[in-house]
């Protein structure tokens, strides 16, 4: 009266078929004995191999029993021709079986090389990017480098043709100043001049910040509402009753009022 349900398909649950026992009756020989080496797994079910393996029993039980006799010269010579015949055939069987074989290892063989030549060529593909991306790099550092020379001796062509005759200039101070970029302002070190050899220059030293004296009465000049913090405490949103319980009327009127806005 109950179902039941599994997580599993039936062919995952199933075993192998069972075989039960039997009895062979004296004196008969039943055919079926000859697939005994047959199991599941091997041979079983049966396929194409397996039928034609049966059918060639059977045709070698049928010439079994159509030997002729060893009790005269002539069935003797027979039987022998018979066989003769009969292995030749096995024999050519045979080399079809491993004509066969060969050409399924073949196939498998060329499906690996196949693979390994498409391995090989990716490999290939990949080193060839990464050496392609390198070039790349050193072409566009090389055309960087080749620009920023460029650039250089574009500026000392420039800074040449305005003095082209060599002449003395005298120094024009107005000119100096006006220009933020001149020697005033950013001097150069190659010219002999280090900022950092007199960068005590640039402290601030002042009364109020050196002397206990000077930051008292920097202190005295600074207005109340700097030195003196005063801080207002927040207006409550909602309207709490005595023991700080807020009501829910009170809870809409902030909603309303946030509405309204």
């Amino acid at each position: 009266t109950l179902g039941t349900q599994t997580d599993y398909r039936d062919g995952e649950a199933q075993t192998d078929p069972y075989s039960p026992e039997y009895v062979v009756p004296g004196g008969s020989i039943p055919e079926l004995l000859m697939l005994a080496t047959l199991a599941w797994g091997r041979g079983l079910p049966a396929g194409l191999a397996e039928v034609e393996m049966i059918e060639r029993a059977r045709e070698k039980r049928a010439w079994e029993a159509n030997l002729p006799a060893m009790d005269s010269a002539s069935n003797i010579t027979k039987r022998r021709k018979m066989m003769d015949h009969m292995e030749r055939k096995e024999w050519a069987f045979r080399e079809q079986e491993i004509e066969k074989l060969q050409e399924v290892r073949l196939e498998v063989l060329k499906k690996l090389l196949q693979r390994q030549e498409e391995t090989q060529n990716k490999l290939n593909a990949k080193r060839l990017d990464y050496h392609w991306q390198n070039h790349q790099k050193a072409k566009e550092e090389k055309i960087k480098k080749i620009n920023r020379d460029c650039a250089l001796m574009l500026r000392k062509l420039i800074a040449k043709r305005k003095n082209v005759m060599g002449k003395l200039e005298r120094r024009d101070i107005i000119k100096e100043y006006t220009d933020f970029a001149s020697q005033i302002y950013a001097p150069l070190s190659r010219n002999g001049y280090f900022p950092d050899n007199h960068s005590e220059r640039y402290v601030v030293k002042s009364f109020y910040l050196d002397t206990f004296a000077g930051l008292c009465e920097l202190e005295a000049s600074l207005a109340d509402y700097i030195t003196q913090v005063k801080i207002k405490a927040p207006k409550p949103m909602y309207n709490a009753t005595e023991t700080g319980y807020i009501k829910r009327s009170a809870r809409l009127e902030v909603t309303l009022a946030q509405v309204h806005q």
